[in-house]
């Protein structure tokens, strides 16, 4: 029984389809369960988890800023403006 996406190009697949329509896959080429598991993007035997979260997690990597000082002087500038035309 086919899949129901192609794992080689991503076609919807009809139920009853030997190959492919779109790339001309079949059991052989891309449907053999190496070829779908390929596909998944699963981590392989030299994954290091340790590393992975390290890399993605450390928090001294991740600083929050601040607002640029270009932001607060709009911010200054406008808020004069909007009293000065306010009080007249």
């Amino acid at each position: 029984m086919p899949p129901e996406i192609c794992p080689n190009c991503g076609a919807i697949l009809p139920p009853t389809a030997k190959v492919c329509p779109e790339c001309g896959s079949d059991e052989k080429t891309g449907w053999s369960e190496t070829a779908y598991a390929s596909s998944l993007g699963l981590p392989d035997e030299n994954f290091n988890y340790d590393e992975f979260v390290k890399e993605e997690f450390n928090p001294s990597l991740a600083r929050p800023r601040g607002i640029h000082w270009l932001w607060w002087l709009t911010a200054l500038i406008l808020v004069i403006l909007f009293l000065i035309f306010c009080l007249h």
